[in-house]
Order: C-alpha cells, then sequence, then structure tokens
C-alpha cells in the first residue's frame, strides 16, 4: 500500500530534524520513492518553511544558529554569532586580507568559520552549503574563478544566497546576476598603469609582461597591461606570455615561453611579472642565462607579497590587501544588521588603489 504524501513527509522532517542535515538521495532511498517524488516534496515543505534547501542536500531550520534566521529577517548581530569566510587553498594574496577581516569580525564579537575551496570549478558551492547548514548569517567569499564560464556557472546560486554575502578581490560584471551583491577589491588597471608608467619614465620604449591566468585578478591585469601599452604613445613594441606553467586555465598544462627568449625577441629592457613568487624564480632564471636584474632588464613585481625579500629587492606594484579584507569584512557586517530594514544601506561596489613600492629591482636606461 503506498504512503500517503503527508505521511511521508513527516517522515522526512524527522529524519532531518534528527541528523541536522541529510543528503537527498539519502532520504530517497529509505523511503523508496524516485528521486522526483522526494524533490517535490522537499520543495513543498521547504516553501512552506519547514526545510532548507541546499545543493543535494536539505537542513532543518531547527539545526542552524537562530542568528542565520534573524539575520534574514532583521534580528542584527548577537554576539558569537558566525560568519563563514570561503577562500581558495593555498592562496597567499589573501592572507593579509584574511587578518584584517578576521580583526573585524573579533571587534563585533563574531567568530570566523573558515572554509577553504579546493582546486576545480564549483569548488566554493558545497562550503558555502555547509557553512549555511551550520548556522552561519552571513558569507564573505573570493572564489577562484579560474575561467569567465566558471565565473558565470557561481552567478545563479550566490545571487540567490538566503544570509547577506560580500565579495573580497572579485568583481562581477555590469549587469550580471551579482552585480547588486556588495564586493571590495583593487583597481587593477591602475595598478597596471602605475608598473608601465614607471618602466616608461625610466626610459624603458620596449616591454614584457608576464602574468599569472587563474583568476579574476589574473585576467584583468592582463588586459589591463595590454590595453595600456598598446595605448601608450612611448611603448615601442610589448608581448605577453604566461609567469609560471602553473598559471593556466583548467585547460592546462599551458605552454610557458621561455622570458629570455621573450626578452631578446622584442628586444625589451623592461618587465612586469605577475606574481611574486613567479617574478622572484623568473629573476633567478634571467641570471642563469646572462640576465641581470636591473642591469639588463627593469623588473616589478605585481602582488608585493615576497616581493621585497628577493636579490635584488623587486620593485612592486602593492594592492591593498588588507584594505581590502578589513572593507569587505565591515560591509558584510553591515549588511547583516540592516537585513530586513526599509532604510537598509545601499549597495557598495568598492575600489581600492594600488600603489608603487621602488626597489632595486628598476633603473634608468640612461
Amino acid at each position: 500500500m503506498r504512503e500517503p504524501v503527508d505521511v511521508r513527509r513527516q517522515r522526512i522532517l524527522a529524519a532531518v530534524q534528527e541528523r541536522g542535515l541529510a543528503r537527498v538521495r539519502d532520504l530517497a532511498a529509505e523511503l523508496q520513492v524516485s528521486g522526483v517524488t522526494i524533490r517535490r516534496d522537499i520543495e513543498e515543505l521547504a516553501q512552506e518553511g519547514k526545510l532548507r534547501r541546499g545543493h543535494g542536500v536539505v537542513s532543518s531550520p531547527l539545526s542552524a544558529q537562530d542568528a542565520q534566521q534573524e539575520a534574514r529577517e532583521g534580528g542584527g548581530i548577537r554576539d558569537g554569532d558566525t560568519v563563514a569566510v570561503v577562500v581558495p587553498e593555498r592562496h597567499s594574496y589573501l592572507n593579509e586580507a584574511l587578518h584584517r577581516a578576521r580583526a573585524v569580525f573579533d571587534a563585533a564579537g563574531v567568530r570566523v568559520a573558515l572554509h577553504i575551496a579546493p582546486p576545480g570549478p564549483g569548488a566554493e558551492r558545497p562550503q558555502v552549503e555547509r557553512a549555511l547548514a551550520d548556522g552561519a548569517c552571513g558569507v564573505l567569499l573570493a572564489p577562484r574563478w579560474r575561467s569567465p564560464d566558471a565565473e558565470e556557472a557561481d552567478y545563479g546560486w550566490l545571487a540567490t544566497l538566503e544570509v547577506p554575502a560580500a565579495l573580497m578581490e572579485r568583481r562581477p560584471p555590469r549587469g550580471s546576476a551579482l552585480h547588486a551583491l556588495d564586493s571590495v577589491c583593487s583597481d587593477h588597471w591602475y595598478g597596471a598603469q602605475l608598473a608601465v608608467e614607471h618602466l616608461v619614465r625610466l626610459g624603458h620604449r620596449r616591454l614584457v609582461f608576464a602574468t599569472r591566468d587563474d583568476s579574476p585578478t589574473a585576467r584583468t591585469l592582463r588586459s589591463a597591461l595590454s590595453e595600456i601599452a598598446e595605448a601608450h604613445p612611448l611603448v615601442e613594441k610589448w608581448a605577453w606570455t604566461l609567469s609560471s606553467s602553473r598559471a593556466g586555465t583548467d585547460r592546462e598544462p599551458a605552454d610557458v615561453a621561455d622570458l629570455t627568449t621573450v626578452l631578446r625577441e622584442v628586444g625589451a629592457t623592461g618587465a612586469v611579472l605577475h606574481g611574486d613568487v613567479e617574478a622572484l624564480m623568473l629573476v633567478q632564471q634571467l641570471a642563469e642565462n646572462g640576465v641581470r636584474v636591473p642591469e639588463n632588464c627593469s623588473v616589478v613585481a605585481y602582488d608585493d607579497v615576497v616581493a621585497g625579500l628577493g636579490t635584488p629587492p623587486l620593485t612592486a606594484v602593492s594592492p591593498p590587501k588588507g584594505a581590502v579584507g578589513q572593507l569587505a569584512a565591515q560591509l558584510l557586517l553591515r549588511r547583516i544588521e540592516d537585513a530586513g530594514e526599509a532604510d537598509a544601506q545601499p549597495v557598495q561596489r568598492v575600489e581600492l588603489l594600488p600603489r608603487l613600492t621602488v626597489r632595486g629591482s628598476t633603473r634608468s636606461t640612461s
């Protein structure tokens, strides 16, 4: 005899409330119903506010922190509430941003739950859903987004999060589903301009750009350097190459041209290298090939995480990493406080300007 719908749904609720979080396919197997049936039941229960849906999972509102519900209803922040911070695996560039963001959350009495997204497209979504199931009242994200396709694939679910969210060092394009999401990032176009103008003022007219190609920052930087060099009246010739074999898209392996060869082909006396670790390694390779920095080639690194530790210390563009994390955390806290309020603060898309630190790797051509 077929089980009545209301009885089956009560069993679903009981199972989810007991566990806190349950996989949809497990529930279907236990109740011996099809995937279509279980999803229909979950949809109805979610619309009634009795369940919370995730990607392949469901949870009970009773299992999450009360703060999460209050955040959605304008309840503000309570001491001990949790904010999820989701960042890519092995991303040293974000360390300073994370440190400053945590200081803001600590001062507000908010606990930080750090979630590390492994490599691969869509890796952030399971981390966010796990954080929400654990009761996070807000999410601060820096998705890897190695390619435009991977970035766009995340827009749909990020735009429908049930708690306030803010992006750190990420800037979705105008008109996208995430256009109206709080975001704070560095103005990498301005950073690229600082690097090019510094080399041009020193008399360098032929340049090579070597950048990573595995994040929105890398894509923006490559585009900016190309645009600026192409339009600059004093730049006679320029070329671009990858700065590392690890810096390709998800369609790796990617070929990396020998920087010494590219410099000689262009006749370049200046180079902008992204990021710091890649820049230090490339300077070592240049030395092994008889190209001395800055005597034969002036080098500007981009990121300024460890550039000052090189031999010679590298002139570098330094994005305001700490300030990005600090302001992003402040915006997220304000959004949580304002949730559900008619006079909530308008969405902010903030860009902060990098600065150039001149060290021993650049010199005049004269």
